[in-house]
């Protein structure tokens, strides 16, 4: 019986127990459910959390850890003469072709099986044939450990199914017992629910602590190899991965080229993404009618959906070849010589596409906080005889201004965050430049370059990135938790 099956059967016995609840909770009154604590749907529902969540619990817990179990015992079948000859990476491998050939046994019918039982030789080519290819050379002692890895598995489905489906039927009765008039249904039934969202809560809370920690310790075993001032304040990067091996060439990691790259693409994606979204936004807001409203939000909201990826094939195939081509004719109207001053690749580019693929992020967030400013400020605006975009500009938008800037800040964090638009459209070329006409690169395309290599990871060539990401964490962290701040600090409040 599949987990599906199991968790199937179970939903079924928490739904009759809603059932038998909400009907029992009604008998034991005799219809008069004024006299209950809660309505019967409590009940019902106490029912289904009884039937339920132990027994699913129990799933989880038992999923966990009976494969770690069976591992082992399917591990200790391995020959000691085997055992003594081989490594710990060689035993994995060894297991594997076991579980691979338990795989293949439960595909071959009685006769095949009683073949496959006669030797390995006449396994691998019976196996082959059912599509089960083997990692590598086995033996003989696999085809016992494989069989005795599918009885295994196959009596823990058994008491598996068991189990759950007991616990299940068992919470089902002992909830059923518990109902009369005067039990507080309501309230553990809220208290499970409650217990389950500050779980949730939890689980994001400690998976942030989780990344967090894990970048700090690899960044200190990098700042051990790599002094903490060379990375922050150096202006050179060259890991040197092909002299990595090399004491004396351990190569510079300096994060200013990485940073002023980072921040750069950035800015120009603003400059673009701005201006277009805020008075796109405006005009959906404060101009358009809402049968043109109701078409182009949803139209505009597309490009958000693009993955980015093919914003960098934009970027690479035409943004970069027409700047690339225009620049040149310009230079030829100039000064008669046709010779591109902007490349192909470079901070102009990513800028551009980036600050198109921020658009929607821009309008759809700052749209939302223009339309929450109060109706009764625009009818009074207009009530004393100010224009429509007199109305916008000294009234709708200081009102707006602090949630329109906090949007800005955020959106900002998004475009430092963004890595494939880069690679393609901006180079990978570490260095420090105000010419936006040349090519740069920024942390998150070094990221994935260092993480990408073939270098051992406790090099310092390939720990960098995890520096890269913490300084990266902390920058985008600081501007939405200065956006918050100017949220709430100016936000006006209205009734």
């Amino acid at each position: 019986m599949s987990a599906t099956t199991i968790i199937a059967i179970v939903l079924v016995i928490g739904a009759v127990g809603y059932l038998a609840g909400a009907a029992r909770a009604r008998m034991v009154v005799g219809g008069e459910t004024a006299k209950l604590h809660s309505r019967p749907g409590y009940y019902g529902s106490f029912i289904l959390i009884w039937a339920t969540l132990p027994a699913l619990l129990l799933l989880v817990a038992w999923s966990s850890f009976a494969p770690v179990l069976i591992d082992n015992q399917v591990r200790d079948t391995i020959p000691e003469s085997v055992r003594a000859e081989q490594s710990a990476t060689q035993q994995d491998l060894s297991i594997n072709i076991v579980e691979a050939i338990a795989e293949g046994l439960r595909l071959l019918d009685e006769r095949e099986l009683q073949q496959a039982t006669a030797g390995f030789v006449l396994l691998r080519p019976l196996l082959a044939e059912k599509g089960v290819a083997l990692a590598g050379n086995g033996e003989d002692w696999m085809i016992a450990s494989a069989q005795q890895l599918n009885a295994l598995r196959h009596t823990n489905i058994i008491w598996k199914s068991i189990a759950v489906i007991g616990l299940s039927i068992v919470g089902f009765t002992a909830g059923l017992l518990q109902i009369r008039a005067q039990l507080r249904a309501r309230n553990r039934v809220e208290g499970v629910i409650h217990a389950g969202l500050v779980l949730a809560s939890t689980v994001a809370i400690l998976t942030t602590v989780g990344i967090v920690l894990s970048m700090i310790s690899e960044t200190g075993r990098f700042f051990s190899s790599v002094p903490p001032q060379e990375f922050f304040f150096g202006t050179v990067w060259d890991p040197r991965f092909a002299n990595a091996e090399d004491p004396d060439a351990a190569g510079q990691f300096g994060l200013i080229p990485l940073l002023a790259g980072t921040l750069y693409i950035a800015f120009v994606a603003m400059l673009v993404a701005v201006p277009i979204g805020l008075f796109a936004a405006i005009y959906m807001a404060e101009y358009a009618s809402s049968r043109f409203r109701s078409i182009a939000k949803p139209l505009l909201e597309v490009l958000a959906g693009i993955p980015t990826i093919v914003y960098g094939f934009f970027a690479l195939v035409t943004v970069g070849p027409f700047l690339r081509d225009l620049s040149g004719q310009i230079a030829g109207i100039a000064t008669g010589e046709v010779s591109s001053f902007i490349s192909a690749t470079s901070v102009l580019t990513a800028g551009l596409v980036m600050g198109i693929m921020l658009v929607p992020f821009v309008s759809s967030l700052s749209d939302d906080i223009i339309s929450a400013v109060p109706r009764s400020m625009r009818d009074g605006s207009l009530g004393l005889g100010a224009t429509r975009s007199e109305t916008v500009k000294r009234v709708i938008l200081p009102a707006a201004l602090p949630g329109v800037v906090g949007a800005l800040l955020m959106t900002a964090s998004r475009a430092i965050g963004e890595t494939m638009i880069v690679v393609m459209a901006a180079g990978v070329a570490a260095r420090l430049s105000i010419n936006p006409f040349e090519p740069m690169t920024t942390v998150t395309v070094k990221i994935v370059s260092q993480l990408t290599g073939d270098l051992e990871f406790t090099s310092p060539q390939t720990l960098v990135a995890f520096a890269l990401g913490l300084t990266l964490f902390f920058i985008t962290l600081a501007l939405n938790v200065y956006a918050l701040y100017i949220v709430r600090k100016y936000r006006e409040q209205y009734e």
